[in-house]
């Protein structure tokens, strides 16, 4: 695979020189992009950590509000891109547009707006559902959904506005957009892990039905960002740049103190509780580098035959023994993570927190929901490489 896939025209004309070769410089709306994914990942993080610890006192905690300046933050960048198109007066970024409700602009700066709008309007959404229906802690609460939408439209316009640049960009700058594609694919891979919470749950992970959603779900994100950044072990770059994320708040986090505000109090909490270690989605992506480094030009449909169950079958192979450990007191210290537990969790009074909740009674119900997963790994893994696909020849 080359080092870098043609891309196609870029997106963002209006920030190059009309007759220049390359891009010799990111542009500001890019870096503006980029600062408020990064603030919503932070945020998302301290956000779920502060519920496990204190409660939910208040909308107005520090991390809600970085999770709502992503909005702000990429709703300026690509307000400028499209205002800056629409009525610019250049006919060469005019030309390399889409024109949407009477604007002109780069197509991913319509998608993040969109993803900044849904963004904005989960906050008082989340509020009011709070007032209405408890100080509920549930990840998946119809406000939440909606915010990840939103994080999630935002990330694949960021994506699709690097992908454009990348094709005109001088290698300086194109190796930064590189990484910068890394992160961004990553914390796509990171969202769908944090969405997957209950169902990857350490203790659920000698069960069928984690796997199932463990095929539904990352698939498209792992496969799609890194076969659409189109570089030899993007895949790896990026299950590996998740860990890092993952592991840096599970490691940071319970250096601040925190004490529960709402009861009732199970746990002694003094610090900051983070999630668990994160799976170790580095393994299936260093297998599914292997094969597309020999086998990039099969076609689609095979490729997803292939690397769907691949993706499956490694990421089991290595995460089942890897959940004995974590179950095992070697696992209950800072490194690993499997001795925090949020204040309101009745572990060690209501229920043993080191052993595996299985939901296939019998081994013939095991082996039909992984079946089941193969499966559907086949089509999730057929929609990564269209969307990497649609990366790659981005136009407008």
């Amino acid at each position: 695979m080359a080092d870098t896939i043609p891309l196609g025209q870029p997106l963002q004309a209006r920030f190059s020189e009309r007759t220049a070769a390359s891009v010799e410089s990111i542009p500001w709306p890019i870096w503006c992009v980029i600062a408020g994914i990064f603030s919503s990942m932070v945020g998302g993080h301290w956000d779920i950590s502060w519920h496990m610890s204190i409660g939910r006192d208040t909308f107005w905690t520090p991390a809600h509000i970085l999770i709502q300046l992503n909005g702000v933050l990429v709703g300026i960048a690509c307000g400028y891109m499209i205002l800056a198109t629409t009525f610019g007066g250049d006919a060469a970024a005019q030309e390399a547009s889409v024109k949407i409700w009477g604007f002109r602009g780069p197509l991913g700066a319509f998608i993040a707006t969109w993803g900044c709008v849904a963004m904005l309007t989960s906050a008082p959404f989340d509020n009011w559902w709070h007032n209405a229906y408890g100080l509920d802690v549930k990840i998946m609460s119809p406000p939440h959904v909606l915010l990840s939408l939103g994080s999630f439209a935002i990330k694949v316009g960021a994506l699709a506005l690097m992908a454009g640049l990348m094709s005109r960009a001088s290698e300086g700058v194109r190796q930064t957009l590189g990484w910068l594609f890394v992160f961004v694919g990553a914390d796509c891979v990171v969202q769908m892990g944090t969405m997957l919470t209950d169902a990857t749950w350490p203790v659920n992970l000698h069960s069928a039905a984690c796997y199932l959603a463990i095929a539904i779900g990352f698939p498209p994100m792992l496969i799609g960002t890194s076969w659409g950044l189109g570089r030899r072990w993007a895949c790896t770059m990026i299950a590996a740049t998740y860990m890092a994320i993952q592991l840096a708040f599970e490691w940071i986090l319970p250096l601040f103190p925190a004490q529960p505000k709402l009861g009732p109090v199970y746990q002694n909490i003094t610090h900051l509780v983070p999630l668990h270690f994160p799976l170790l989605l580095i393994v299936p992506a260093i297998v599914l580098d292997l094969l597309w480094n020999k086998r990039e030009q099969w076609g689609r449909w095979k490729l997803a035959a292939v690397s769907g169950p691949l993706f499956v079958l490694s990421f089991l192979a290595a995460e089942w023994p890897f959940a004995n450990f974590l179950m095992s007191p070697g696992a209950r210290n800072w490194v690993f993570g499997m001795g925090y537990f949020a204040y309101f969790d009745p572990a060690g009074v209501l229920y043993d927190p080191y052993k595996f909740h299985i939901a296939e009674p019998t081994a013939f119900g095991f082996w039909k929901v992984i079946a089941e997963a193969l499966v559907i790994s086949i089509i999730t893994a057929r929609l990564g490489f269209s969307w990497g696909d649609w990366m790659r020849r981005m136009k407008r």
